[in-house]
């Protein structure tokens, strides 16, 4: 059965998700990559990113590496595919990782401005979505092929799902650093009355990891 899930999803001390002043030089906002010292010298990080077998191993890079299990589609907001806001001013910009993705699976891309898919290398194909979370949702189940379905963000995207309900299970990283200021992942909702229960807590030196589920379907 497909599950929808958020994993390695990271928010600072002070509860924010990216910094502010998101754009093409800080593309998760001003101080936004701090969030992710955890994860970036992971093995599985490394692997997806640069092809190679370094990195670190340890409970950082077994909760990265669960991220990838069982994936079959990922759904993102606009900003997590690139800066630019509203109409396409031009068809060059392709996301942010290049030519080669670490998705590998289709992705769709919530947006209100239409765009033809962008074929990607290792399978990772950009769809644009502009019928709202519940069309992207419908498109990444039947393209999941009964593998899970992964919300990458940003805190806004994950707040919409939430919202409504559609979301099984979450695994939060929350960092020791302070952002000040920038977009927190849970404003304006309200978890416990969601439904949602901590399954697990594990901390390592750069983050302690938390799950959160949804004791029973959180949706049809």
């Amino acid at each position: 059965m497909t599950r929808v899930r958020v994993e390695g999803f990271t928010i600072s001390l002070d509860g924010y998700g990216a910094g502010p002043d998101q754009d093409v030089n800080n593309p998760l906002g001003v101080g936004g990559t701090d969030l992710h010292q955890w994860l970036f010298p992971t093995r599985t990080l490394q692997r997806a990113l640069c092809g190679n077998d370094g990195g670190t191993t340890g409970v950082d890079d077994d909760f990265a590496a669960r991220g990838f299990q069982n994936m079959g589609a990922w759904i993102l907001g606009r900003n997590m595919f690139g800066p630019v806001r509203g109409p396409w001013p031009d068809l060059n910009w392709k996301g942010w990782w290049g030519d080669n993705p670490p998705y590998h699976v289709p992705v769709f891309v919530l947006t209100h401005h239409a765009r033809a898919p962008i074929e990607m290398e290792s399978n990772t194909t950009f769809h644009f979505i502009t019928g709202g979370i519940h069309e992207a949702l419908d498109r990444a189940r039947a393209a999941a092929g009964g593998k899970d379905v992964r919300i990458g963000g940003g805190a806004n995207t994950i707040q919409q799902y939430l919202r409504e309900g559609l979301i099984d299970e979450l695994h939060i990283a929350i960092s020791p650093v302070l952002l000040g200021r920038g977009e927190r992942l849970f404003e304006g909702v309200d978890l416990r009355a969601l439904g949602y229960e901590c399954v697990k807590c594990v901390a390592s030196e750069k983050a302690t990891h938390v799950v959160l589920r949804h004791p029973g379907p959180t949706h049809a």
